[in-house]
């Protein structure tokens, strides 16, 4: 996605990134009433002051990675909750769960990083908790982190489709779906998309 190197587009994907974490999460936190959901290590005991997008937006700035970093991590929290359907993205795991998927994706991504250290005093954590939830993050994706051209390029045109070509959704508009653990509204099978490029090669 050459158009993130654009100085003007990054402040739109935050924007569109954060408007889509904060619906999916206000909707699981509504679901969470009739149906509790798992606690695990990115669990926080209370709802953090700081906004989605605020967060973020400190992220964005101090974290000084590739802007194909933040596409990387979208990509991965979303393996992240097809892996894991018993935790779903709400307001209490949902910052712990930004950071951690933004350090992992710039490691993978980037030649050179910021250490665990540093995200965890950019996160608000302790390097300790920032430690044991890049773990706990990596065995929740199964350690699938390439992410292939196809798939780049799929959720690059799924993000400008969202961002430029349809107008955004506020919250009452979005799908609170009541009972039914709300995700990122991709969800890119992978594995069924690989089979299908498998089998027309074959048919070729």
């Amino acid at each position: 996605m050459a158009e993130l190197e654009i100085t003007s587009v990054m402040p739109k994907l935050i924007t569109f990134l954060s408007s889509l974490l904060q619906r999916v999460a206000d909707s699981n936190d509504l679901n969470s009433l009739l149906h509790p959901q798992k606690v695990s290590a990115f669990h926080g005991l209370t709802r953090p002051n700081i906004s989605i997008q605020s967060y973020l937006e400190r992220i964005f700035k101090y974290a000084n990675c590739s802007p194909s970093c933040f596409l990387v991590a979208y990509v991965y929290l979303d393996r992240f909750v097809q892996r894991q359907p018993s935790l779903p993205i709400n307001s209490f795991n949902v910052h712990r769960l930004l950071i951690t998927s933004v350090m992992v994706a710039a490691k993978f991504m980037d030649d050179m990083n910021y250490n665990n250290a540093y995200y965890a005093k950019v996160g608000g954590i302790s390097t300790t908790e920032m430690n044991f939830l890049e773990v706990d993050f990596l065995f929740g994706l199964g350690f699938h982190l390439n992410v292939t051209p196809t798939t780049y390029h799929t959720y690059c045109a799924y993000l400008q489709k969202q961002m430029w070509m349809e107008p955004p959704l506020n919250v009452a508009e979005s799908s609170l779906i009541i009972g039914k653990s709300q995700k990122l509204q991709l969800c890119y099978n992978e594995d069924e998309a690989s089979l299908q490029q498998q089998q027309q090669q074959l048919a070729v």
